[in-house]
């Protein structure tokens, strides 16, 4: 009996982890212990809950994606945007999934395998630079990552490289607040603490979105 009940135990973690995440009510160890467990990571970034808070179809609609483009989705995770980007930028485009974790790497690589998909390439990247080539970007998108960037100066510097002349960096993260979802305030990014480091680094706020209930949603260019 105690054996199966540790077994039990063992199965239920990662789910009542999930929910505590989606809820809002997980503390920042058990969020930095599901980054650790790829499944319950994955659950929770595909969980119908979270596709509901985050919209992104509306998010996509906003950016206005052109056909050819070639966007960046740093921080992609298990492929929410990066694949629901790839129908918009059609065969003449090209998304890259760029992460840190070699895990979601994978799974990224097999849904590409398994569904046929031509025009996502995943990148497992540096947690300081994205590895990408010089001028061969049109956007970077950024969702619920940048507060996670160790060096924010030197990667705004590196992404300004990295853009073809007129491209953009979209961001989009959780207000530095207590919310019904998302991590705890300490772990997020004040919207006005984004705006300044981009500015440090070249850019200026185009465009703000304000249709997301928890998140910023910011997009800069170069003067």
């Amino acid at each position: 009996m105690e054996k199966m009940y540790k077994r039990f135990s063992i199965i239920i973690l990662p789910a009542i982890l999930v929910a505590q995440f989606a809820a809002g009510q997980g503390t920042k160890e058990q969020i930095q212990k599901m980054h650790q467990d790829p499944k319950a990571y994955i659950a929770m970034l595909e969980s119908p809950e979270r596709i509901s808070e985050q919209k992104p179809d509306e998010v996509i609609a906003a950016l206005g994606i052109r056909r050819g483009e070639v966007i960046a989705d740093i921080g992609a995770g298990s492929g929410l945007f990066a694949f629901r980007f790839a129908p918009h930028v059609g065969e003449s485009g090209r998304i890259f999934a760029v992460d840190v974790n070699p895990d979601m790497i994978l799974y990224m690589n097999r849904q590409i395998r398994d569904r046929g998909i031509r025009n996502v390439v995943t990148i497992l990247s540096a947690p300081d630079d994205p590895l990408l080539l010089d001028a061969s970007i049109d956007r970077f998108f950024i969702c619920n990552t940048w507060h996670h960037v160790p060096n924010q100066v030197q990667y705004v510097a590196l992404m300004k490289k990295m853009l073809k002349p007129g491209g953009r960096i979209v961001v989009l993260d959780y207000k530095k607040e207590q919310l019904p979802v998302g991590p705890p305030p300490e772990m997020k990014m004040a919207r006005e603490e984004v705006i300044r480091g981009m500015e440090t680094g070249g850019f200026k706020l185009q465009k703000e979105h304000t249709f997301l209930p928890y998140q910023y949603f910011l997009v800069f260019a170069a003067p």
